[in-house]
């Protein structure tokens, strides 16, 4: 089954490498990927703070156990598959970015995005519309830019949505 996944990963990887985005998909993805740095969930949890009414402080402390969890829970796993990246394995057409570290499974950036998506939209289910749009970009940008394999972002926002939707209710 690993293999077929991985087969599958690379036919995928082998045709996005070649696919010349036009320039509008090239600024989303980058703008993206660069929001799943850190910096677009650290000004989500500042306007919580400032705006987020009565369940404010809650929300923003689950929010923060769930990205605590997140990171060690990718860390562990991307220090325990040892998965190659994409860009490690065929260089891309046009994206030069810089990985943040040398392994792929599962992609930590999908796996923070979709965990924080899914605490936030818990305490503000009005804007879970918005929150999962940036989720599922961040995942997007990060096999469109050669960071990850498919299975790597799948796997991610699946470990994100669980340990949201299993951490989030025990915490509020």
């Amino acid at each position: 089954m690993l293999a077929l996944i991985h087969s599958g990963d690379l036919r995928l990887m082998q045709r996005l490498n070649r696919w010349q985005a036009p320039r509008w998909v090239r600024v989303w993805m980058l703008a993206a990927t660069r929001g799943g740095d850190g910096w677009l969930w650290a000004a989500a949890g500042f306007a919580i703070l400032l705006l987020g009414g009565p369940n404010r402080y809650r929300a923003a402390g689950v929010a923060s156990v769930v990205a605590l969890l997140a990171a060690l829970l990718f860390l562990t796993l991307k220090r325990l598959a040892v998965r190659k990246r994409p860009c490690h394995v065929q260089p891309h057409c046009w994206a030069t970015l810089l990985p943040p570290d040398r392994f792929s499974f599962p992609s930590g950036h999908t796996l923070m995005a979709f965990a924080l998506a899914g605490s936030i939209a818990a305490f503000y289910p009005d804007i879970s519309p918005m929150l999962y749009f940036c989720a599922y970009s961040i995942g997007l940008s990060r096999v469109l830019l050669g960071m990850h394999f498919l299975s790597d972002v799948i796997a991610g926002a699946v470990l994100g949505w669980w340990l949201a939707a299993c951490v989030a209710p025990l915490l509020s």
